[in-house]
């Protein structure tokens, strides 16, 4: 595999209830460096906030790529986050030569050759760059999201199935944006339909 333009890809939102399935690739500038990559769940939000800034000042190309919530509920969130993964690449301003996507599966339909690793997040730092990018995203669409609906708190929680989130999805019931095919929506639902 080339290393002229490889690029980083990298999802998350794989386990929350309610929200999209946020994936990014990258390519780094070897010539402008960032440090401090890491996998963004060992970075604390105002970390991966600042080195958001500096990934996206300095690569030479990076791109988000999304699955919304019917698209989940159709597909199921593994193939969700694979087309994800797919939309982000693809997305690029630049063409890749290669792919490093973390985790065990390379995505069906990439423009470019590709190879899976596990635990990428925490050893390349492309891959790194893109679960930054990825994390930020989401995160900043699930806050903005709790300005629409303060009561399920979705500025701490971020859509996972915390008990303050469950104890509100019970209560409240569940919004356009909960995943109707993940067991907690589907129970609440389930509640409610027989009570009907």
């Amino acid at each position: 595999m080339s290393d002229e333009f490889i690029c980083g890809v990298d999802e998350v939102g794989r386990g929350p209830l309610a929200g999209a399935v946020v994936a990014a690739a990258v390519i780094l500038d070897p010539l402008c460096p960032v440090a401090g990559l890491a996998d963004s769940k060992k970075l604390s939000e105002r970390r991966r906030e600042r080195l958001y800034g500096e990934i996206t000042a300095c690569a030479l190309a990076w791109a988000v790529g999304r699955a919304e919530v019917d698209e989940i509920d159709q597909l199921n969130i593994l193939h969700a986050s694979l087309l994800a993964m797919c939309r982000a690449v693809a997305a690029l301003s630049i063409t890749p030569t290669g792919a490093l996507i973390d985790g065990n599966r390379v995505p069906s339909g990439l423009a470019c050759p590709a190879r899976a690793i596990v635990g990428g997040d925490a050893t390349e730092p492309s891959i790194s760059a893109a679960s930054i990018i990825a994390k930020v995203t989401r995160d900043r669409e699930m806050t903005a999201l709790h300005e629409r609906y303060p009561g399920y708190g979705f500025d701490s929680h971020k859509g996972y199935p915390t008990r303050q989130h469950l104890a509100a999805l019970v209560e409240l019931g569940p919004l356009q944006i909960h995943r109707r095919s993940f067991g907690p929506v589907a129970k609440v639902l389930n509640i409610k339909n027989n009570k009907l």
